[in-house]
Order: C-alpha cells, then sequence, then structure tokens
C-alpha cells in the first residue's frame, strides 16, 4: 500500500540562528499545518507527533520547526522577540509548496504563531495549549496575543491545565458548540476551543481519568482535522 506521506528534513538559517524543519509531507496536500514547539521541549511532544502522522492523510501536509535555540542545543529559550525572529527566517521555506500556511505550534510556539500570523499571512493559528497565565498568576494574562490574532484560531487545551483552564479563557462562558469545538464570540474576535478532558498542559490524563491518553490524543486529532478541513 501507498504511504500518504514522504518525510524529509531541511536546515534554514535565520537572524536568530539555524532552525530545522522536519516535513511529513501528504501525497495530495492542500495545507501546510507549520508546528513549533515549547520553551520546554521539542517536536517530539505527543500532540506534534500525532499531528505529523495522522494529518497527511488528510490533505494536509505537516512541517515541524525546532527553533534555532533548540537547535543548538540550549536549555533554555530566548526572549519572545528572539523566537518571532526564529519563525519569521523560517516563513519563506514553509510557504514555498505555495500553499495556504497555518501557523501553529504548542505553549511558547502558539504565542508565535498568533503574535505572528498577521504580518506573515498565515491562512490559520492552531494554539496547542496556549499559555494563557503562568501557573498560578491569572492576572498575568496573555489573552490579548490570542485574540489579536486576526486570523482563523482553533486553541486546543487540556482541562487541568495550569496555564490557563478552558473555562479561564475569555468569552467561554458565551460560545456554542460546532463539531466537537466551542465557537468563542466577543468583540471583534473570535476562536475555537477544544477541550481535552482532564488533559495537563502536556495533555497528559491521569490513569483514574476514564479517558486512555490514545484517546485523548484522538480528540487532539480528530479536532484539527475537522478544522483543517473547514479551511480549505
Amino acid at each position: 500500500m501507498t504511504s500518504d506521506t514522504t518525510d524529509s528534513t531541511e536546515t534554514v538559517e535565520t537572524d536568530a540562528g539555524t532552525a530545522r524543519i522536519t516535513w511529513h509531507r501528504a501525497r495530495r496536500p492542500r495545507l501546510v499545518l507549520a508546528a513549533g514547539h515549547g520553551a520546554g521541549g521539542g517536536i517530539e511532544a505527543r500532540d506534534l507527533r500525532a499531528l505529523a502522522a495522522a494529518l497527511p492523510a488528510h490533505g494536509v501536509t505537516v512541517a515541524l520547526v525546532e527553533q534555532p535555540w533548540r537547535v543548538a542545543g540550549r536549555k533554555v529559550a530566548p526572549a519572545p522577540k528572539t523566537l518571532d525572529a526564529g519563525w519569521r527566517g523560517v516563513w519563506p521555506a514553509l510557504a514555498a509548496p505555495g500553499l495556504p500556511v497555518v501557523s501553529g505550534g504548542r505553549s511558547a510556539g502558539a504565542r508565535v504563531a498568533c503574535r505572528t500570523a498577521t504580518e506573515l499571512g498565515a491562512r490559520a493559528v492552531l494554539a496547542l495549549s496556549f499559555p494563557l497565565h503562568p501557573p498560578g498568576r491569572p492576572e498575568k494574562s496573555r489573552a490579548e496575543e490570542l485574540l489579536g490574532a486576526g486570523v482563523p484560531t482553533l486553541v486546543v487545551q487540556g482541562g487541568s491545565d495550569p496555564f490557563g483552564r478552558p473555562a479561564e479563557f475569555p468569552g467561554y462562558g458565551g460560545g456554542r458548540d460546532r463539531a466537537g469545538a466551542r465557537t468563542v464570540v466577543g468583540d471583534g474576535w473570535a476562536y475555537d476551543l477544544v477541550e481535552v478532558a482532564h488533559g495537563d498542559h502536556g495533555l497528559a490524563v491521569p490513569k483514574r481519568a476514564g479517558i486512555t491518553q490514545e484517546e485523548a490524543v484522538a480528540v487532539v486529532t480528530d479536532a484539527v482535522v475537522r478544522w483543517a478541513a473547514s479551511l480549505a
């Protein structure tokens, strides 16, 4: 049987240093999903791996982006402006296939995607485990970044994420369900949010949760597949 994906890796020079893109290419792509990692890990995160495995069969090429600080082997992420510079630097390579590009990432990578989406011409934003605030510091909200993305946005959030549970997100109580996602609408902004029940910041679920880890990951991939189809 013919595979739905072909994989390759390339390095890209940016103003922040050398970045790396791992491509998981669909045979008949209609979108590119570019996904960056967080400040505490790399592209081996469970949700990024799952999306790279699942989406090519649905016509979405997945590009997993490693920021220069990770490629260089450093342990601590740099300032947001440096992360943004690295993301801007890889964008021409992400757009090179000539397809609409969804800008995405998990945690700090989601913040980068939101901050740069409009200027880079992203088709949409995928925010995995958006860090709405530091743990225990809800007054330090980063909601402005999310609400300012300026393009269709899907948030996938763990129900027990200490960086922001779904109910803490702006307007969440007034949303409506749509194809498994809650659409949240405010004054001049809107986004969709999917909750992974009992998930933490890494979307891991405890054994007592009543949902297996495989089922939790399937919530992520199923939601993104449906949402990506709506963008085409």
